[in-house]
């Protein structure tokens, strides 16, 4: 019979987790020891503990395992990959006798090192390599191992007349000139079980409050019994399960900007599961549809979980129940074990949820003021006020983007790094690095409640226009249809962004901004002195509030502001002495 520890059946967990886009992944055989500069690279060698064999049978076809091996590399400051041929070794005189061992490319799903998961027909991002079989023998030769953990090859194993029970080991060296690697080992064994979960008829159409029940139910369709089983749960934002069972580890993903927000509950429900039955939960679980709900996925899974051991820090045990299984007794039970033999994905199934419900997406602009030459920041963005979130987690693709028009008189020295620059038509712009006349933000695929983006912007103010504005909307990504399905109050979508305004007190004015008498003539004709930093005397380098969005935009006046003031002073003073020693000349020569 297959044993599978905690450990194994987390990280299978981990893995086809990765495949369906729902957990970030950490490599399975754990991260290569960074090598230094005068050592070679070494790169680690791994793939599953322990494979499972479908026993032989006579006339019915073999019915084949896949065994994914990977290579780790050393990754960040201390990974550069490797750019020569290598060689790995298999040996596989250990299951001589009863399996037969083929190869199928690079592993299908195997995990990688940014969480995702792989297609197969890459090795560790090089060239796939060529393998041959020779007897119990087979070897593989490849180019290139970037850093990572990578899929390398992909064993298709198949029970040869075998019984029940026997086990051996397959065993993989690696080899390269300017290189090392790690062995790793691993054991087949023909039987054990083969744990199957049932979908579930959900409703799936919802509304906020919602609360149905899921009594989940799984059936070992294997040769073997399971020594316990591995529940894992994991649910997005707009989903809660009440219950908090004490045999449970659960964890709360980042709530940041970029990350989906859910919730993982690993179960280990002790038992032994017998081949041909089926089990059920004693008391289903609870699915309720929140009040932040609005398109989110619930994912259950089922595994042999083995002995018991600690699960990762980061998750915290619930203090409820116990969660237990009980077998299901009728028909379905009988039912279970005559059904086709399994896929690998029919221990996991996934459920779509729809909310009827909004989020209200409200833009915010600022009010900013300099003089000529000054460099301001301007604080723009939008607030996701609710009440649900928004995520497009199937497609990937962002909710919304801003698109943000920069005022007259301006030019942008410094935006975000997810800004890119278009054109004043919003079209593509070869170049990145100029001022633009305005810039599209997108967003994440996921925006929560009670959040959004702050995106400052800074600057530079090249003419001083009272009162000239700059458009801040929250949009669709696509501008041809710019509309948000999901917000019922569109009016909130646009604010301004208002330069040098008025004493109007409104946030700016609705009319085109006028222009001041200009930095070379003083109000009354004059030339006007040239104030240090570039500023005309008297201009003010202050800077306004925010909006009525509660968004404080000001920036204070720097050093250099300072000084342009009290130069421009320092000059007003001088002129207007000179101005009144030429009256009182003036005077005296018409006295």
């Amino acid at each position: 019979m297959t044993r599978l520890s905690p450990r194994n059946a987390l990280r299978r967990a981990a893995g086809l987790l990765a495949a369906a886009g729902l957990l970030a992944v950490v490599p399975l055989a754990g991260a290569a020891a960074p090598a230094r500069a005068d050592e070679p690279p070494v790169f680690t060698l791994g793939g599953p503990a322990e494979t499972s064999l479908h026993p032989y049978r006579a006339g019915g076809g073999p019915k084949p395992s896949r065994l994914g091996i990977t290579v780790t590399a050393p990754s960040g400051e201390e990974g550069t990959g490797f750019a020569g041929r290598f060689t790995l070794t298999f040996d596989l005189s250990g299951v001589a006798g009863f399996a037969d061992v083929a190869f199928d490319g690079a592993a299908p799903g195997a995990e990688t090192s940014d969480g995702g998961a792989s297609g197969g027909g890459a090795s560790g991002g090089g060239t796939a390599p060529d393998c041959e079989v020779t007897g119990a023998k087979a070897v593989c030769v490849g180019t290139g191992v970037r850093p990572g953990t990578h899929p390398v090859a992909a064993l298709v194993v198949t029970a040869a007349g075998g019984e029940r029970g026997d086990s051996g080991t397959i065993t993989v060296t690696g080899e390269a000139e300017g290189a090392a690697f790690t062995p790793f080992t691993t054991r087949v064994t023909v039987g054990g079980p083969d744990l199957v979960m049932e979908e579930l008829p959900f409703r799936t159409e919802l509304v906020p409050g919602d609360r149905q029940q899921a009594p989940i139910t799984f059936a070992n369709r294997g040769a073997g019994d399971a020594e316990g089983v591995l529940l894992t749960l994991r649910y997005t934002r707009g989903l809660d399960i009440p219950q908090r069972y004490s045999n449970c580890r659960y964890s709360e993903d980042d709530p940041g900007p970029s990350g989906v927000g859910r919730t993982t509950a690993f179960c280990t429900v002790e038992g032994a599961f017998e081949a041909g039955e089926a089990y059920t939960l004693a008391t289903p679980l609870t699915i309720e549809a929140t009040e932040r709900a609005y398109r989110d996925t619930f994912l259950y899974r089922i595994e042999e979980a083995g002995p018991p051991r600690p699960a990762p820090a980061a998750f915290e045990r619930g203090d409820g129940a116990v969660l237990r299984a009980v077998p299901v007794t009728g028909p379905q039970n009988r039912a279970a074990g005559r059904t086709a033999d399994p896929t690998p994905h029919d221990n996991q199934r996934e459920a779509d949820f729809r909310t009827e419900n909004t989020a209200d997406f409200a833009a915010y602009g600022d009010r900013v003021s300099g003089a000529r030459g000054a460099t301001v920041t301007a604080d723009v963005g939008f607030r996701n006020v609710g009440p649900a979130w928004i995520g497009h987690l199937r497609s990937g693709e962002d909710v919304a983007v801003v698109d943000f028009t920069v005022p007259r008189g301006a030019s942008v020295v410094a935006k975000p790094d997810r800004c890119r620059a278009v054109t004043a038509a919003g079209e593509y712009r070869e170049d990145q690095r100029s001022p633009a006349p305005r810039y599209l933000c997108p967003t994440s695929p996921a925006v929560h409640d009670g959040e959004g983006l702050d995106l400052p912007f800074a600057l530079r103010i090249e003419e001083v226009l009272i009162g000239a504005e700059g458009e801040v909307t929250v949009r669709a990504p696509s501008a041809r249809n710019p509309a948000l399905p999901f917000d019922p109050a569109p009016a909130n979508n646009t604010a301004r962004l208002v330069l040098n305004a008025g004493d109007d007190g409104d946030g700016g004015p609705s009319t085109p901004p006028t222009s001041d008498p200009g930095p070379d003539v003083s109000p009354s004709g004059a030339p006007a002195a040239s104030a240090p930093g570039g500023g005309a005397a008297g201009a003010s380098g202050g800077s306004d509030s925010g909006t009525g969005s509660g968004h404080g935009g000001g920036l204070a006046s720097t050093g250099s502001d300072a000084l342009t003031v009290a130069g421009a002073a320092a000059v007003a003073l001088t002129a207007g002495l000179a101005l009144v020693a030429a009256a009182r000349r003036r005077t005296g020569r018409h006295s």
